[in-house]
């Protein structure tokens, strides 16, 4: 049943989002901006793979885009709709259901990379060399994991908060810049850093740009690969967490609509 379950509300959530028109914004135009503006700022950087920067940076910063206002303004439109309680209710349960809801959204917005690729191989006629096929594949599952985990993590925060509009509008860029998703996390200050490394998208950006430009060291992919499974198991158990505490909380006040 859980599987249906998770399918449907995938399947579901995928037409729903495609359905608005800001959703299809952050889809198609996002990546085609992005392209332009990070071609535009890495053409004379001097960097050797920028062009892997431009397509994997705008592509990324799309879906991240998609992710959060459709994520995160998944749980204020219910609210507003008056149907968060039901969801939250629901029999086959609430993670499963926001989880499924997530899985849509991220899986939908995948197809920003693409659209960011043809926009720079169409406009700028950059090519994409993609020197390790195989690890690019196993980062990009990483990858897709580890906007799942933090995806999951701030819709269990934003659920008993009123202000949710304002607060998706105000992670998109610091995630952006945190993460590396668009310049290496190394040019950022020092004390800012250690929260980029706390974080799994982080390092799955970073193998997504070592298997484009090749993997010359094998043992630091794995490594890095093992640092993202254990941030992600820490921030999956982290979000059950904040779950459980939302339950105990809705359970007791019954005030789910109007916290």
């Amino acid at each position: 049943m859980s599987h249906s379950v998770l399918l449907s509300t995938m399947i579901l959530q995928m037409k729903q989002s495609f359905a608005r028109p800001m959703f299809r914004f952050c889809l198609i135009a996002n990546p085609i901006l992005n392209t332009v503006l990070l071609y535009e700022m890495f053409r004379n950087s001097g960097e050797k793979d920028f062009a892997s920067y431009v397509i994997l940076g705008s592509g990324l910063m799309a879906i991240w885009g998609c992710i959060c206002f459709s994520s995160a303004g998944d749980i204020n439109r219910e609210r507003f709709s008056g149907t968060l309680s039901l969801v939250f209710a629901a029999p086959a349960g609430f993670p499963l259901i926001i989880l499924g809801k997530i899985l849509g959204n991220t899986l939908l917005s995948l197809s920003s990379l693409l659209i960011s690729l043809f926009t720079a191989v169409i406009v700028y006629r950059t090519p994409l060399t993609l020197a390790s096929p195989g690890y690019f594949a196993i980062a990009f599952i990483a990858m897709i994991g580890s906007f799942v985990v933090i995806s999951s993590v701030l819709a269990c925060l934003l659920t008993l908060s009123r202000r949710t509009t304002l607060y998706m509008n105000c992670i998109e860029i610091p995630f952006i810049l945190l993460c590396g998703l668009s310049f290496p996390v190394d040019i950022l200050p020092r004390f800012v850093q250690p929260v980029s490394r706390l974080l799994a998208p982080t390092w799955a950006v970073e193998l997504l740009r070592m298997a484009v430009a090749g993997v010359t060291d094998p043992q630091l992919f794995w490594k890095n690969l093992g640092i993202i499974l254990i941030l992600s198991v820490i921030e999956g158990l982290f979000a059950f967490w904040l779950f459980q505490r939302i339950d105990k909380r809705v359970r007791i006040l019954a005030s789910l609509e109007v916290c």
